[in-house]
């Protein structure tokens, strides 16, 4: 995804995520688990995070560069609950994610991946998050 379109989106995703994950949306106290799979350049990841102190955040992308791109944006912002990103390929089972273990995540996003992507990522977007999300927990897709 361009920068550029993320700079358009990420408030008004946010006014709905944080009807979701927001402070006081969600049951219990503590940090919540996140995953952002095709995180880009990490423009929402740093939007969002910001937004959400209590979130502990994960980007994750599928091209390297991008990975590259996430880690030398979060740097350069300073987002202190944002960790480094991590290689994803959706259409591959849940178990490559980068160690994510079942029933662990309060949120998994992503965000205009589906539309351009082969239809076996979406399906493994789903197949994942069923497994990985905790029982309640939201899986939310823009795009």
């Amino acid at each position: 995804m361009q920068p550029g379109a993320a700079e358009r989106n990420k408030g008004p995703i946010l006014e709905v995520l944080q009807q979701y994950v927001g402070p006081g949306a969600h049951a219990g106290p503590g940090t919540l688990q996140v995953l952002e799979v095709g995180a880009g350049a990490g423009v929402h990841a740093v939007h969002f995070a910001r937004a959400l102190p209590h979130t502990r955040w994960q980007p994750s992308d599928v091209d390297p560069k991008a990975l590259r791109s996430i880690a030398a944006y979060v740097e350069a912002m300073g987002v202190p609950n944002i960790l480094p990103p991590i290689l994803v390929d959706v259409s591959q089972g849940w178990e490559t994610w980068g160690g994510t273990q079942p029933a662990t995540l309060d949120l998994l996003i992503s965000i205009n991946m589906m539309h351009i992507a082969e239809l076996r990522c979406t399906e493994g977007l789903f197949k994942g998050a069923g497994v990985l999300l905790k029982p309640g927990a939201v899986l939310f897709t823009y795009g």
